[in-house]
């Protein structure tokens, strides 16, 4: 049984993924292009702060790099320095002994910066709310841009959600410096 279930997952892949994939990319390359990318003249790069996670948002995260999602087409890519970051990107319960972590890269990036929190435990503790050991969600340490509730959250809808934050707020902002 284990075998025949193992065969299933290698050997197939899930029909809704086989669909949409081709067209959620072009149409969200499309979007990018819209609200006026090309005028930034370089693309956006992401730091990434996992704040008590239990990785599986961070699976997500690796998820939307790989071949199938390519993050990179969009402009954005991820990197290990703050001081190369536009957008802090936080993920897991918000910690108390991780706060004080957040706020050090926030502090070592450069204005202007989107912060981002992607799954419930970064929007509001999710399963941990109400323990005395996290600060509620990335909200209770740093202001937050866009919230992107799931637990994990999808990589499309990850990516849906940096494509509309850098529409709506990075693009006017960002091309200013």
């Amino acid at each position: 049984m284990v075998w025949a279930t193992l065969a299933r997952h290698l050997l197939m892949r899930p029909p809704a993924a086989q669909a949409a994939e081709p067209a959620m990319a072009a149409a969200m390359a499309a979007r990018l292009q819209q609200a006026g990318q090309h005028r930034l003249g370089r693309s956006l790069a992401i730091r990434h702060v996992a704040a008590g996670s239990c990785n599986g948002c961070e699976l997500e995260l690796r998820a939307i790099q790989n071949m199938i999602y390519d993050l990179t087409q969009y402009g954005l890519s991820f990197t290990a320095s703050p001081r190369h970051a536009d957008i802090l990107l936080i993920t897991g319960v918000a910690a108390r002994n991780m706060a004080e972590a957040v706020r050090q890269a926030r502090e070592a990036m450069p204005d202007p910066v989107l912060v981002i929190a992607i799954g419930d435990c970064a929007v509001d503790g999710g399963v941990f709310k109400g323990s005395p050991a996290i600060t509620g969600g990335a909200e209770s340490i740093l202001p937050v841009d866009l919230l992107i509730s799931g637990c994990p959250p999808a990589p499309a809808q990850i990516i849906e959600g940096l494509l509309a934050l850098v529409e709506a707020h990075g693009v006017e902002s960002l091309a200013k410096d």
